[in-house]
């Protein structure tokens, strides 16, 4: 007879064994046997009369053995749902298991042995007490306002091709070509084409670019020519590493193929139509109200965006979680569609831990918390996204029109859209429950103080 044992290895890692005798398994090789004979298509034998024999002999062997796994499985599950294990992932090969032998000439008993990782118990007291988390509100002030409404004006302006460079708003297309100190060009080296304003250049190159037409180019030093705001992205343009020295210190002839000169759009009405089409905005002043609302409202979905950071980086790292952690290694080792060597696994584990445990919290809260999904909320959902796409290419639509109710059925079919906005809104209804049980300082700041605010990501232990 079959038997299912469970042995202990560790705190939640469990040893499972499942033993099979032939008199278990031999009734369902035969009948497996029988049922191929009658469908398999055998030249020189006709459908449904192929000898049990004949399939024994060409197809035995797979049968054999495809019948025995499949007995042990079901074996292993049945043993999980009647103890009501709630489980990582799914059972793994036992670290002990030795290879099978399957012979179907020579039947015997066999033992297979499984690992699993048993889901633990905990408390959340990072809920029950009365931590304190700052929500920024971050105020937009007068000249960050303006450096955007000039940045607009710039993107509504129109290009001029002007013979030669005059000004620090000129555009210009370049080579970069990777070179010596003398402008000898390196072999195998960097070559990119890019686009730059002039004001982008230090003082002293953008005195030397001026005058310069298409065709002329300069000699430059990276790190002496861009600023530290700047250089980076410059390099990463590149493909460089900007934290590289010897990268930084790479010497580039940069050859002129273009001129150009954006004017800047003036603030009038076809300006304002042009930025924001059909929103009839008349003045100045409504234009500016207008703006300082949209970057505001950015601004608030980035201080929200912080905010949920904080509290998942809290959550996941003071509430205290004992997992079986040789079982995840060997999980993420050979519990995937290929195997991963250990030492990968080591580089990866702190990442794998992370999702773990904010899978066993927020699983744990939802339940708490009650939280569903209802097909109104699905619905509501999806329009909105349909809506806001279709705002973003074009005017957007109304919340009632007609043509939408067909549209949002179609993509709720969809398995995959419908699992992302299941997920999106189980998280968001998530965020809020777990931000009325916190107490929320609200803090003023300008753009400049918050983009310095450190974000946090703390190390578990």
């Amino acid at each position: 007879m079959s038997s299912v044992t469970q042995e202990n290895i560790a705190k939640y890692h469990e040893r499972i064994i499942v033993s099979l005798s032939k008199e278990d398994y031999m009734p369902e090789i035969d009948k497996s046997l029988k049922t191929f004979s009658k469908n398999a298509q055998i030249p020189g034998f006709r459908k449904g009369m192929v000898p049990v024999g004949i399939v024994r002999k060409m197809y035995g062997a797979s049968i054999f053995s495809e019948e025995i796994m499949k007995l042990a499985s079901k074996n292993l599950e049945d043993y999980l749902i009647q103890n009501k294990f709630e489980i990582f992932g799914r059972p793994i090969q036992g670290a002990n298991q030795k290879p099978y032998n399957f012979d179907i000439n020579n039947p015997s008993d066999y033992t297979f042995e499984f690992e699993i990782g048993t889901k633990p118990a905990f408390d959340i007291p990072f809920l029950s007490g009365s931590a304190t988390i700052p929500l920024y509100k971050v105020s937009v002030s007068d000249s960050i306002l303006q450096e955007e409404i000039e940045k607009l004006q710039y993107k509504a302006g129109e290009m001029k091709d002007p013979e030669s460079v005059t000004t620090e708003d000129n555009v210009l297309n370049v080579v970069f070509t990777e070179c010596d100190t003398d402008g000898n060009a390196i072999v195998g080296g960097i070559q990119k084409d890019n686009s730059l304003l002039v004001k982008y250049f230090t003082q002293s190159l953008q005195e030397q670019l001026m005058g310069k037409k298409a065709g002329d180019f300069i000699l430059f030093n990276l790190q002496a020519t861009f600023d530290e705001k700047l250089l980076p992205a410059i390099m990463k343009d590149l493909n460089l590493d900007a934290q590289d020295e010897a990268a930084r210190n790479k010497n580039f002839k940069l050859g002129i193929t273009k001129v150009g000169l954006i004017e800047k759009a003036e603030l009038n009405l076809a300006t304002f139509e042009k930025i924001y089409p059909g929103r009839e905005i008349e003045t100045e002043e409504k234009f500016r109200e207008t703006l300082r609302s949209e970057m505001e409202q950015y601004w608030s979905t980035q201080s929200r965006t912080f905010l949920h950071n904080e509290l998942f980086e809290r959550l996941v790292h003071e509430t205290p979680i004992e997992l079986p952690i040789n079982f995840l290694k060997r999980f993420m080792s050979i519990g995937g569609e290929k195997y991963v060597a250990p030492e990968e696994v080591e580089k990866q584990f702190g990442n794998f831990d992370h999702q773990i445990r904010w899978e066993l919290i927020s699983s744990e809260l939802v339940q708490q918390f009650g939280i569903e999904v209802t097909k109104t909320d699905l619905e509501t959902a999806a329009r909105m996204q349909v809506m806001s796409y279709f705002g973003q290419h074009g005017e957007m639509p109304s919340m009632d029109a007609e043509w939408l109710d067909p549209f949002i059925e179609k993509q709720l079919a969809d398995k995959k859209f419908r699992g992302e906005l299941e997920n999106k809104i189980i998280t968001d209804k998530l965020f809020w429950a777990i931000e009325q049980k916190v107490n929320l300082q609200e803090t003023e700041v300008s753009v400049e103080e918050f983009v310095k605010i450190p974000v946090s990501h703390h190390h578990h232990h």
